[in-house]
């Protein structure tokens, strides 16, 4: 009997120490532990890392709703914000890069629709296709034809648009248009005639924040569709026209003559204190991408209509010049199938009726609810599916990184210096990397 009892008691202990060290198991599994010890759980941590560099005023309370909504929805899944700060997402895309070259991508991350996504990720073979998906939710006539295009290559899908921003409106201080009677122009001839008349007011005519050097480069895309208009603008970043083309001469030219007319301190503001300009009537027009509606609304405290105006950059109406953020699904992440749960989410009207008004940027949905939008937003909504759709170069849409960064570098030294004859050849140096 002595031995029969120390031999339940032995039995005991033993199947209270593998119990607990099972417990142990699953709560370091849990709290997401290392990434290599995954098991036979499946790799489902609950837990879903979102990659993005909006931290900014108006994007940054966006995501937050996202996350908020996504989370109250699904009380299994926790959303981590992994946003990186950075305008037009310099760092956050350097940090990204990264991670991905070391096989330690996050459960999802923003990218440009267009090459951005489909020459640094797709051509390398770092993401899983998502045709699935837009199938089961019936998606594919839920977003234009010509936005899915830009989230695909070789027949496949891989990434679910969130929003749509634009980028060739120019908004307005509508005070100083008025004092100085001012009527928003539509063409070059009338722009140049406006600023001259504003800058002899004492006004600056178009304020600019170029520290980073994207703001520059997308006034200079924008002057390129004007000159060239919507066909061959597309054509010139397909490489059928090239750079050297006198029509892209031109836009040089008209680009240089623009920057005649924006604030001494360009290189000193980013793009947030250049709007800043506009908000106070120090100067008068500003092109950014509707984004800068956002920060006019949520942090400026200005009304749309009333203290800001917005009319297409001029020679572009008709055209649109799209930005859409959205994510995918990289290859190796742990748990895919919760990561697909949350792009679902961001692919619904619910998802994006909650963002986009935030943001200032409209759904990538056609079947939103404009109601839930201001003005501008029923505007750029209503000419979202009527108005002629052209990628951004300045967003990487367009044109690969590659080209892009030297683009941006051209774009830099040409604003210093206003030398047609070397920017329009460090652009031809750089189009084999389209």
């Amino acid at each position: 009997m002595k031995k029969l009892f120390g031999l339940l008691v032995f039995v005991a202990l033993a199947a209270f120490v593998v119990a607990c060290g099972s417990n142990n198991s699953d709560e370091t599994s849990g709290n997401g532990g290392n990434s290599g010890d995954s098991g036979d759980n499946g790799g489902a941590t609950g837990e879903v890392e979102i990659f993005s560099w909006w931290t900014g005023a108006g994007e940054e309370e966006g995501l937050l709703a996202l996350i908020e909504q996504f989370e109250e929805e699904h009380s299994d899944i926790t959303v981590e914000n992994a946003a990186v700060a950075g305008g037009a997402g310099t760092n956050a895309k350097a940090v990204l890069a990264t991670r991905m070259q070391g096989d330690d991508p996050p459960s999802t991350f923003q990218v440009h629709g267009g090459e951005e996504l489909n020459k640094s990720w797709v051509a390398a073979d770092k993401m899983q296709p998502l045709n699935d998906l837009f199938e089961k939710n019936e998606w594919m006539d839920k977003f234009p034809e010509d936005l899915i295009d830009l989230v695909s290559a070789d027949g496949d899908i891989y990434s679910v648009p969130l929003n749509i921003h634009r980028g060739n409106p120019v908004f307005y201080n509508m005070e100083v248009f008025e004092e100085h009677g001012i009527e928003p122009p539509k063409t070059f001839d009338e722009f140049f005639d406006a600023a001259e008349k504003l800058q002899d007011a004492g006004v600056t005519p178009l304020a600019l924040g170029d520290k980073e050097s994207w703001p520059a480069t997308q006034i200079f895309e924008n002057v390129l569709l004007g000159v060239l208009g919507p066909d061959d603008y597309d054509k010139l970043f397909k490489g059928e026209i090239a750079f050297d083309d006198e029509r892209v001469v031109e836009a040089a030219e008209t680009f240089g003559k623009m920057l005649d007319y924006v604030n001494e301190d360009h290189s000193s503001r980013n793009w947030q204190d250049s709007a800043q300009l506009v908000s106070s009537g120090e100067a008068a027009m500003i092109n950014m991408g509707d984004w800068a509606k956002g920060y006019f609304v949520n942090d400026l405290k200005m009304e749309t209509n009333k203290d800001f105006g917005y009319f297409a950059f001029p020679e572009t109406e008709g055209t649109f010049q799209i930005i859409t953020d959205t994510f995918g699904l990289p290859k190796g992440v742990e748990n895919p199938e919760e990561v697909k749960t949350f792009l679902t989410f961001l692919g619904s009207v619910e998802a994006q009726d909650t963002f986009n008004p935030i943001k200032g940027s409209i759904p990538a949905r056609v079947d939103a609810d404009p109601e839930k939008y201001d003005a501008y937003g029923q505007d750029t909504i209503e000419d979202f599916k009527t108005a002629r759709l052209v990628p951004s170069l300045a967003h990487g849409s367009a044109a690969s990184e590659g080209f892009l960064t030297k683009a941006n570098q051209a774009v830099n030294i040409f604003v210093t210096q206003r030398d047609v004859d070397n920017f329009i050849q460090a652009l031809q140096n750089a189009a084999p990397e389209m």
